[in-house]
Protein backbone atom coordinates (compact mmCIF):
# COMPACT_ATOMS: atom_id res chain seq x y z
CA UNK A 1 0.00 0.00 0.00
CA UNK A 2 1.32 2.90 -0.78
CA UNK A 3 1.67 6.21 1.63
CA UNK A 4 -1.16 8.25 0.16
CA UNK A 5 -3.34 5.38 0.31
CA UNK A 6 -2.13 5.15 4.41
CA UNK A 7 -3.31 8.30 4.92
CA UNK A 8 -5.90 8.14 3.40
CA UNK A 9 -7.36 5.57 5.68
CA UNK A 10 -6.16 7.22 8.40
CA UNK A 11 -7.73 10.35 7.28
CA UNK A 12 -11.05 8.28 6.68
CA UNK A 13 -10.53 7.32 10.55
CA UNK A 14 -9.63 10.10 11.94
CA UNK A 15 -12.51 11.97 10.69
CA UNK A 16 -12.77 16.00 10.21
CA UNK A 17 -12.79 18.69 12.80
CA UNK A 18 -13.12 17.60 16.72
CA UNK A 19 -12.92 19.44 20.11
CA UNK A 20 -13.40 16.24 22.78
CA UNK A 21 -13.80 18.67 25.99
CA UNK A 22 -11.65 15.15 27.48
CA UNK A 23 -8.91 15.16 24.74
CA UNK A 24 -5.39 17.10 26.01
CA UNK A 25 -4.69 17.03 22.24
CA UNK A 26 -7.49 19.82 22.15
CA UNK A 27 -8.57 20.79 18.54
CA UNK A 28 -7.79 18.50 15.51
CA UNK A 29 -8.97 18.21 12.30
CA UNK A 30 -7.90 15.11 9.91
CA UNK A 31 -6.81 13.72 13.35
CA UNK A 32 -3.71 16.40 12.92
CA UNK A 33 -3.91 18.10 16.75
CA UNK A 34 -3.78 22.12 16.65
CA UNK A 35 -0.19 22.08 18.27
CA UNK A 36 1.39 19.73 15.19
CA UNK A 37 -0.41 21.91 12.90
CA UNK A 38 1.45 24.70 14.55
CA UNK A 39 4.45 23.13 15.07
CA UNK A 40 4.69 22.62 11.10
CA UNK A 41 3.82 25.93 10.27
CA UNK A 42 0.02 26.35 9.40
CA UNK A 43 -1.02 29.23 11.20
CA UNK A 44 -4.87 29.39 10.42
CA UNK A 45 -8.06 28.47 12.24
CA UNK A 46 -7.46 24.96 12.73
CA UNK A 47 -11.73 24.05 11.61
CA UNK A 48 -10.34 25.36 8.36
CA UNK A 49 -6.85 23.24 7.61
CA UNK A 50 -7.18 22.08 4.46
CA UNK A 51 -6.90 17.96 4.19
CA UNK A 52 -3.83 18.48 1.75
CA UNK A 53 -1.86 20.37 4.68
CA UNK A 54 -2.89 17.62 6.72
CA UNK A 55 -1.55 15.11 4.14
CA UNK A 56 1.90 17.05 3.45
CA UNK A 57 2.32 16.87 7.58
CA UNK A 58 1.37 13.41 7.81
CA UNK A 59 3.41 12.52 5.16
CA UNK A 60 6.49 14.48 6.32
CA UNK A 61 6.58 14.06 9.69
CA UNK A 62 4.85 11.02 10.65
CA UNK A 63 6.23 8.89 7.57
CA UNK A 64 9.59 10.36 6.18
CA UNK A 65 11.00 11.57 9.13
CA UNK A 66 11.11 8.85 11.47
CA UNK A 67 12.05 7.02 8.60
CA UNK A 68 9.30 4.49 8.55
CA UNK A 69 9.44 4.60 5.06
CA UNK A 70 12.95 2.79 5.16
CA UNK A 71 11.14 0.10 6.85
CA UNK A 72 7.92 0.13 4.26
CA UNK A 73 11.14 -1.04 2.00
CA UNK A 74 11.45 -4.47 4.30
CA UNK A 75 7.58 -4.83 5.31
CA UNK A 76 4.90 -2.28 4.00
CA UNK A 77 2.66 -3.59 7.01
CA UNK A 78 4.85 -3.19 9.86
CA UNK A 79 5.46 0.24 8.49
CA UNK A 80 1.53 1.19 8.19
CA UNK A 81 1.24 -0.10 11.57
CA UNK A 82 4.38 2.28 12.48
CA UNK A 83 2.76 4.94 10.85
CA UNK A 84 -1.02 4.70 12.86
CA UNK A 85 0.96 4.07 16.12
CA UNK A 86 3.59 6.95 15.57
CA UNK A 87 0.69 9.25 14.41
CA UNK A 88 -1.50 7.96 17.59
CA UNK A 89 0.91 8.00 20.05
CA UNK A 90 4.04 9.22 19.14
CA UNK A 91 6.82 8.19 15.96
CA UNK A 92 9.62 7.56 19.31
CA UNK A 93 6.95 5.14 20.90
CA UNK A 94 6.35 3.28 17.59
CA UNK A 95 9.87 2.94 17.08
CA UNK A 96 10.46 1.78 20.66
CA UNK A 97 7.81 -0.96 20.01
CA UNK A 98 9.35 -2.44 17.21
CA UNK A 99 12.77 -2.40 19.14
CA UNK A 100 10.75 -3.80 21.67
CA UNK A 101 9.32 -6.58 20.31
CA UNK A 102 12.59 -7.03 18.06
CA UNK A 103 14.30 -7.73 21.12
CA UNK A 104 11.88 -10.10 22.36
CA UNK A 105 11.80 -12.15 19.20
CA UNK A 106 15.62 -12.79 18.92
CA UNK A 107 15.81 -16.06 20.29
CA UNK A 108 18.16 -14.91 23.28
CA UNK A 109 20.75 -13.25 20.65
CA UNK A 110 20.92 -15.66 17.97
CA UNK A 111 19.75 -13.74 15.01
CA UNK A 112 20.56 -10.87 15.63
CA UNK A 113 21.98 -8.56 18.51
CA UNK A 114 19.47 -6.47 20.60
CA UNK A 115 18.72 -3.13 20.02
CA UNK A 116 19.18 -0.33 21.91
CA UNK A 117 15.05 1.18 22.78
CA UNK A 118 16.23 4.75 21.39
CA UNK A 119 12.92 5.18 19.88
CA UNK A 120 15.00 5.77 16.37
CA UNK A 121 14.90 3.96 13.17
CA UNK A 122 18.93 3.79 12.29
CA UNK A 123 20.93 0.96 10.56
CA UNK A 124 20.77 -1.29 13.75
CA UNK A 125 16.79 -1.22 13.89
CA UNK A 126 16.52 -1.60 10.33
CA UNK A 127 19.39 -4.58 9.83
CA UNK A 128 17.15 -6.44 13.19
CA UNK A 129 14.19 -5.98 10.96
CA UNK A 130 15.82 -7.56 7.52
CA UNK A 131 17.44 -10.44 9.46
CA UNK A 132 14.14 -10.98 11.61
CA UNK A 133 12.27 -11.48 8.16
CA UNK A 134 14.51 -13.03 6.39
CA UNK A 135 14.83 -15.93 8.79
CA UNK A 136 10.78 -15.76 10.17
CA UNK A 137 9.43 -14.87 6.50
CA UNK A 138 5.63 -14.00 6.74
CA UNK A 139 4.78 -16.06 9.23
CA UNK A 140 7.21 -14.21 11.28
CA UNK A 141 6.02 -10.73 9.63
CA UNK A 142 2.22 -11.26 10.66
CA UNK A 143 3.89 -12.68 14.52
CA UNK A 144 5.76 -9.44 14.57
CA UNK A 145 2.05 -7.40 14.15
CA UNK A 146 0.46 -9.22 16.46
CA UNK A 147 3.18 -8.23 19.04
CA UNK A 148 2.91 -4.45 17.93
CA UNK A 149 -0.81 -4.47 18.07
CA UNK A 150 -0.34 -6.26 21.69
CA UNK A 151 2.27 -3.27 22.74
CA UNK A 152 0.13 -0.62 21.14
CA UNK A 153 -3.47 -2.00 22.87
CA UNK A 154 -1.45 -2.56 25.92
CA UNK A 155 -0.47 1.37 26.38
CA UNK A 156 -4.03 2.41 25.59
CA UNK A 157 -4.97 0.06 28.66
CA UNK A 158 -2.38 1.98 30.32
CA UNK A 159 -3.31 5.34 29.68
CA UNK A 160 -7.02 5.19 30.62
CA UNK A 161 -5.79 3.51 33.97
CA UNK A 162 -3.64 6.59 34.41
CA UNK A 163 -5.98 9.27 33.66
CA UNK A 164 -9.92 8.26 34.11
CA UNK A 165 -10.91 10.58 30.98
CA UNK A 166 -9.21 8.72 28.42
CA UNK A 167 -11.49 6.27 29.11
CA UNK A 168 -13.86 8.19 26.48
CA UNK A 169 -11.38 6.96 24.15
CA UNK A 170 -10.13 3.74 24.86
CA UNK A 171 -13.07 1.91 23.10
CA UNK A 172 -12.73 3.90 20.16
CA UNK A 173 -9.17 3.27 20.11
CA UNK A 174 -8.80 -0.54 20.75
CA UNK A 175 -11.80 -0.67 17.84
CA UNK A 176 -9.71 1.12 15.19
CA UNK A 177 -6.49 1.01 15.85
CA UNK A 178 -5.80 -2.56 17.12
CA UNK A 179 -6.41 -4.95 14.62
CA UNK A 180 -7.54 -2.85 12.14
CA UNK A 181 -4.47 -2.06 9.87
CA UNK A 182 -2.74 -4.14 6.94
CA UNK A 183 -4.39 -7.10 5.38
CA UNK A 184 -3.28 -9.19 8.09
CA UNK A 185 -5.49 -7.68 10.75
Amino acid sequence: MSVDAMIERLIGREGGYVNHPADRGGETIWGITAAVARDEGYTGPMRSMPRSEAIRIYCQRYWVKPRFDRVAALSELVAEELFDTGVNMGTAIAAQMLQRALNALNRQQTDYADLKMDGQIGPATLGALQAYLRIRGREGEAVLLTALRCLKGERYIDLAERRPANEAFVYGWLRTRVGQVGALA
